[in-house]
């Protein structure tokens, strides 16, 4: 740390080596971050809008998969300001933090503690951080004062931050001063050369690689605006650099692009403000996550760690919120053709037809130092495509775009049957072939997540029981489409394979002792019989017989695995039960809405309000109200808060989807555009919300309105306005 700009280190800070630990008293001791995202760039910041190597090490600006800046101090004449708010706008659009000055001593003169208001505002469009600074007086007489920022580049790996190791880097070459500007470049091993530059306006009265130093005469009751541009570029891109916009027409751009694209989704409104605030922050933070591919729309799955294209992730967040933004859908299937593997590679875990698990950019992938450039390690992707593909055009009618992706869909059912089933027996298992890649390829995918009762790993290839859910779903909703296209003999074979697999799977995974189908089938076929948190999704997809359905649901809502807020990934009691790990005992929102889901289409409206409620209920306890990627799987207790999972992404893409499946289940919502028909199917509505308002929910050339009111034994739906031919159905 730099005592030349006034950090005390023993009063803030401990140093160990080349390590700095904070002290609790020190104002740095909050490592609570703010997050901005537009596209292929994201900044993660701390509640002062600085960015500093503290807490996790995450704080920085990133573009493609790289850190372009790791450090941005703000000081006012070399003491930090006193911090006083900041949030983030509810549209994402904007970082807004509230400072004011510390007592100053400036020759021989005192600047009272509070005598000046600085406002920090921040935003990214494109590749560029934006940032004003307003400073106002408040005084009674003219002060002069300096504000000193402190700026450092590393541009090290996505990968590094996360804690990789690397035997050698690229050159780091000297900063480039300008009178208003600092370059930083790094030309890596990959041959690309990355560059930030930070530009500042007005002139700073003094700058050096590390610094700048702008001097401020502030009269009583004025302002004084700084900005500050911080852009990123690398040199396989076809743009000029610079190229940052004014901050005004940045400004102008963001919000217009905001508003359009908000414009392409339903819009909901209810009696509970609360509840109004959660899915407005989930559908902000997804409009934020999704990123423009030249495939059209993909949401990015989550900041910071998975802040790129997952193919799971995609399609299930889509899925989510699929009845209000059908769009998302189009984007995410082109993407996903576009992407999939056409060719075997071991070292990716790929075989043609699979559907993509993640794409990374950035110079370890683009060296090969990790596996994940294009990856495919995952079991459940290319089922989940199929069944995207056929909700789809249930939800839209785009019959053209199907012809399109028809030969993705037909080259995903040839994966399923000759590459999926590894040992010919019926089931899709996964076993990991490259070196590097994923052990376990479910949705679960640590290393110790799939196990025996006795907490022993299993021996693969590995059948997952709800992946036997998803390709019986998958090969009957593409039946269904096949029929569309007058492929009748694919039709039929497909629905009968369907059925073959359902009853197999009753016949192979129900376990008599648990309850519950059992968590995997290894290798020797032997059953890992934990009680897990996937049995509960395949009631989401419709493979478990109705009477296990019922079983399933009695377990899930046992103290064993709810806890108040949501579902444990793995019960209370078995071996490797740790209600504080990623994979083996936390709770996952999505997970839990998906199976509340599951549980109503089984008419277990009772068991997904409850869980409706209970994610609704921990929403209030997050920061921004913003579900995170998971949190700890501990008991509820009173009225305190879940337990944090501490390097959580947030936002996460389908943890933000969570709220609009819980809605759409709840209210038994089902849209056939096929047959021009919105469907409520014994709708109900949890006892926070009293009254539902949804608007512009549209598909082909229609458009409806439709209000839903609570009854102390039903709920009531309304038709407020209709633009088309479209038939509302209610069934109680």
């Amino acid at each position: 740390m730099d005592k030349a700009l006034g950090l005390n280190e023993g009063r803030d800070f401990i140093q160990i080596g080349d390590t700095y630990y904070v002290r609790v008293c020190s104002p740095f001791a909050d490592d609570r971050t703010r997050v901005l995202k537009h596209n292929e760039t994201f900044g993660v910041f701390d509640r002062r809008g600085d960015i500093q190597p503290l807490g996790l090490g995450d704080q920085g600006i990133y573009y493609r998969g790289t850190r372009h800046l790791n450090e941005s101090v703000l000081f006012i004449e070399k003491s930090l300001p006193l911090f006083l708010s900041s949030t983030v706008r509810e549209d994402n659009g904007l970082f807004s933090i509230d400072l004011t000055n510390p007592e100053i001593e400036k020759e021989g003169k005192i600047i009272r503690q509070q005598t000046l208001l600085i406002i920090r505002s921040k935003f990214i469009w494109e590749s560029c951080l934006y940032e004003e600074i307003s400073v106002c007086n408040y005084g009674e007489g003219p002060v002069q004062v300096v504000l000193l920022y402190k700026f450092n580049a590393d541009f090290v790996d996505l990968f590094e931050v996360r804690g990789s190791k690397r035997k050698k880097r690229g050159n780091l070459m000297e900063p480039l001063v300008e009178k208003d500007a600092v370059l930083f470049q790094y030309l890596g091993l990959d041959g690309i050369l990355r560059k930030t530059r930070l530009f500042f306006d007005p002139q700073p009265l003094k700058i050096s690689s590390n610094s700048a130093a702008l001097c401020l005469d502030l009269v009583p009751r004025k302002e004084k605006i700084i900005h500050l541009y911080v852009e990123c570029y690398q040199s396989d891109e076809k743009r000029m650099f610079p190229s940052f916009l004014s901050h005004e027409e940045a400004s102008l751009r963001s919000t217009h692009v905001y508003m359009e694209s908000e414009k392409r989704w339903g819009r909901i409104w209810t009696s509970n403000s609360q509840f109004n605030s959660w899915i407005n922050r989930s559908k902000s933070d997804l409009l934020m996550l999704i990123s423009e591919t030249p495939y059209g729309p993909f949401p990015y799955a989550g900041v910071p760690w998975f802040c790129t294209p997952f193919g799971r992730d995609g399609i299930i967040t889509t899925l989510e919120c699929l009845w209000l933004a059908p769009e998302l859908g189009k984007g995410v299937l082109s993407f996903l053709a576009a992407n999939q593997a056409k060719d075997f590679s071991e070292e990716a875990d790929a075989e043609p037809g699979k559907i993509l698990h993640e794409s990374r950019e950035g110079e370890m992938a683009n060296l090969g130092e990790i596996p994940f450039r294009k990856y495919y390690g995952s079991i459940d992707a290319t089922c989940l495509f199929l069944i995207l593909a056929a909700e789809y055009y249930k939800r839209t009618v785009d019959r053209k775009f199907i012809e399109e992706i028809w030969p993705n869909i037909e080259l995903a059912l040839l994966w399923i049957d000759r590459y999926g089933d590894i040992d010919g027996d019926g089931f899709v298992e996964y076993r990991r072939k490259s070196s590097r890649g994923l052990t376990n390829q479910g949705w679960k995918d640590s290393f110790d997540s799939i196990f025996h009762k006795d907490g022993s790993f299993p021996v693969g290839p590995i059948a997952l029981c709800e992946v036997q859910g998803f390709v019986f779903a998958a090969k009957k909703k593409i039946a269904d489409l096949a029929a569309v296209l007058g492929l009748h003999s694919l039709h039929d074979r497909l629905l009968k394979e369907a059925e073959i697999l359902k009853e197999k799977f009753e016949k192979e995974f129900w376990v008599d002792e648990l309850s519950s189908y059992a968590l995997a089938l290894d290798g020797r076929k032997e059953k890992c019989k934990v009680l897990a948190s996937n049995a509960g999704l395949c009631l989401y997809t419709g493979i478990a017989h109705p009477q296990r359905a019922e079983q399933i649901g009695n377990l899930l809502m046992s103290e064993k695995f709810f806890t108040g807020w949501g579902i444990r990934t793995v019960a209370a009691g078995e071996a490797r039960f740790n209600p504080i790990s990623y994979h083996n005992g936390s709770v996952w929102p999505f997970d839990t809405a998906f199976i509340a889901a599951g549980l109503m289409s089984y008419g277990m409206k009772e068991m997904g309000m409850k869980l409706f409620k209970g994610l609704f209920e921990a929403s209030l306890f997050f920061d921004l109200q913003r579900l995170p990627e998971l949190f700890g799987g501990l008991a509820r207790r009173g009225d305190e808060g879940p337990t944090l999972y501490p390097v959580a992404c947030s936002p996460h893409a389908w943890s933000s989807g969570a709220v609009f499946i819980l809605l759409q289940s709840a209210m038994g919502l089902k849209i056939d555009a096929t047959k021009n028909e919105i469907v409520f199917d014994e709708p109900r509505l949890p006892d926070f919300l009293d009254k539902v308002v949804i608007q512009d929910l549209k598909a082909r050339d229609w458009k409806i309105d439709i209000e839903l009111t609570r009854y102390p034994h039903n709920v009531g739906v309304r038709l407020l306005k209709k633009e088309g031919d479209i038939k509302l159905i209610v069934i109680d």
